[in-house]
């Protein structure tokens, strides 16, 4: 359904289906996802930029280029990236497109079984935890219940990792959107729940971590390319981004 979202064409008529259902109810959608692509890149450059030279990317989805490890490569060559995801269609789509490059790997792996991500071979073999390491949770926290722990998840995963790593995290919220009772439902029949959390919920999630500047804001606001969205340009977009430093 995001790569329908994004126009891409790594979809099925049941995603296609399921998709236009929310965008007829809720069209904003489009932006949100846009927007969070566009925050995936940029906080790919920022991680980067600052020093890591090893992604793993939770929830990667069906490969859309420019893809992590493309970004990321632009500024360091020799950057590695473990993508993991929980659906085989996405591991098919990845032994296509993400793996036959060198310094790149894939598990099939659910972020709620932290244990099975930290001992898969794609991360034991692709990532040094002696050495900085950029965990990417963009859109999926909102697809993690209270009651599976997500900020348990998080600390899991950090707590390996060494000084210099950074924490990547986007998340839909309803802090400027009302419920929509066709996205939960079509969500439910689908892979996960939704869980979409105010503000004050998510930055919690960062604890541990120092923010980057400008914190945790809507995600076209984190550090864009141009000139700041005005209010009517953020107006559809219901995700909030934001990046920590381990110090």
């Amino acid at each position: 359904m995001y790569d329908y979202y994004l126009g891409g064409k790594d979809n099925y008529e049941i995603d296609r289906e399921a998709a236009e259902r929310i965008i007829e109810q809720s069209p904003d959608i489009l932006d949100s996802a846009r927007a969070n692509r566009e925050f995936l890149l940029r906080a790919v450059r920022a991680v980067v930029a600052g020093g890591v030279r090893q992604i793993i990317d939770i929830g990667t989805g069906i490969p859309t280029s420019p893809n992590t490890h493309e970004v990321a490569r632009e500024i360091a060559p020799e950057t590695r990236v473990v993508y993991i995801d929980n659906d085989p269609i996405v591991a098919a789509h990845a032994d296509a497109k993400l793996t036959n490059t060198p310094g790149t790997h894939f598990a099939l792996a659910d972020a709620r079984r932290t244990a099975d991500i930290l001992a898969h071979p794609a991360v034991r073999d692709g990532i040094d935890f002696s050495e900085p390491v950029a965990l990417l949770l963009v859109a999926v926290l909102h697809f993690v219940s209270d009651a599976e722990d997500p900020a348990g998840i998080i600390a899991t995963l950090t707590e390996q990792m060494v000084p210099g790593s950074h924490l990547v995290i986007s998340h839909g919220t309803l802090d400027f959107h009302g419920p929509d009772q066709v996205a939960d439902e079509v969500y439910r029949k689908s892979t996960a729940e939704l869980s979409l959390r105010r503000h004050a919920e998510i930055v919690p999630f960062f604890d541990g971590f120092t923010m980057l500047d400008p914190g945790l804001v809507r995600a076209p606001l984190w550090r864009p390319d141009g000139p700041p969205p005005d209010a009517g340009a953020l107006a559809t977009v219901g995700i909030y981004g934001g990046v920590g430093r381990k110090s």
